[in-house]
């Protein structure tokens, strides 16, 4: 059994440098290789290990990657290749001392009406999230885009990653990393604290990054983290795309007894889109979350489904988004 995981290894390293292979293109490479190794549970010695992080970054510049993994081999699309401003992000979770990674930022082309921090993908960074969001026609929206610490992640066998938590699986009842998501809450809201006070605050992000996104949405409903720390952003807007609620089962009974948190709850509009065709995570999650939030008090959720669409974004998703935004947010205009 050992010298059969070390061989589908060497298979791994194989199809990456092999020239005569027909390598998937972008994020696809770079996920079905990652995903090989939760999949095939492949045990290979640190050096292995090395090796093939090595050889997939130097076949593949990350910053044209749309990196979106949870389970099985994928196939991504993206088509937005666009320039970002950056700056730098040092925060770290107060316990764990994980250091979140850089963080870009798309100014707003006109009037600065609205700030959305927009989370990435497991895998993933902010880079490649600024590219896709510079190129959408909300020129009032200045985007936040962090990048995730970079954590040993269950899925993975322990393999490290960027990720907002910790996940071994996509499950109603929660994840069992609540630090870690109270942490990267934690951190967006302190992005968001600077902002102006005329300016509308809201969240958004895909797959995990989603997951994140919603889980804000509860903590601002609910007035505070998991671990109790008060929850201080006024948030306008909640966006998820290909994502889920975590522990989903328990928020009702989080929210019941409080009238405070139902006034919140009902307040915030949230845009969730799923593919019929997701296979990583399975459109039934996405369309459970939006459920579970209604029947918890969220009273302005959108539910979208697109047939066809796998785990990835298109532009057809993306203009829904542009169009929500806009009208939720009443921004002023957008260019053609």
């Amino acid at each position: 059994m050992a010298a059969c995981h070390i061989l589908r290894g060497f298979v791994i390293i194989y199809y990456i440098t092999a020239p005569s292979c027909t390598a998937p293109q972008g994020a696809s490479l770079v996920g079905w290789a990652l995903e090989a190794l939760a999949v095939l549970k492949v045990r290979a010695s640190a050096a292995l290990t090395s090796l093939l992080w090595f050889l997939i970054f130097i076949r593949l510049p990350r910053e044209h990657f749309l990196l979106h993994i949870l389970r099985g081999p994928r196939r991504y699309k993206m088509n937005y290749h666009h320039h970002q401003h950056a700056t730098s992000s040092g925060s770290r979770t107060a316990r764990r001392n994980l250091e979140f990674g850089r963080t870009y930022v798309v100014r707003p082309k006109g009037k600065h009406q609205a700030t959305i921090v927009w989370l990435h993908g497991l895998g993933d960074n902010g880079s490649s999230a600024s590219q896709l969001l510079e190129s959408l026609p909300l020129t009032n929206i200045k985007w936040i885009c962090p990048t995730a610490p970079t954590r040993p992640v269950a899925l993975l066998g322990g393999f490290p990653c960027t990720a907002w938590f910790d996940v071994g699986e996509i499950s109603e009842e929660g994840p069992a990393d609540w630090e870690g998501l109270d942490a990267s809450a934690a951190h967006i809201a302190n992005l968001l604290s600077t902002e102006p006070a005329d300016v509308k605050l809201g969240i958004g992000g895909f797959s995990m990054g989603a997951a994140t996104a919603i889980y804000s949405a509860t903590c601002f409903a609910l007035g505070r983290y998991v671990n109790g720390n008060p929850y201080m952003i006024n948030l306008r807007a909640v966006i998820g795309l290909s994502g889920w609620l975590p522990g989903a089962r328990s928020l009702r009974n989080k929210m019941e007894g409080s009238n405070e948190a139902l006034r919140r709850a009902a307040s915030l509009p949230m845009l969730l889109c799923h593919g019929n065709c997701d296979d990583v995570v399975p459109y039934s999650y996405g369309e459970k979350s939006s459920r579970y939030l209604s029947a918890a008090g969220f009273r302005y959720v959108a539910f979208k489904s697109f047939d066809g669409l796998g785990h990835f974004t298109v532009p057809t998703e993306m203009g829904d988004v542009c169009s929500w935004v806009s009208a939720r947010l009443g921004l002023d205009g957008s260019r053609p």
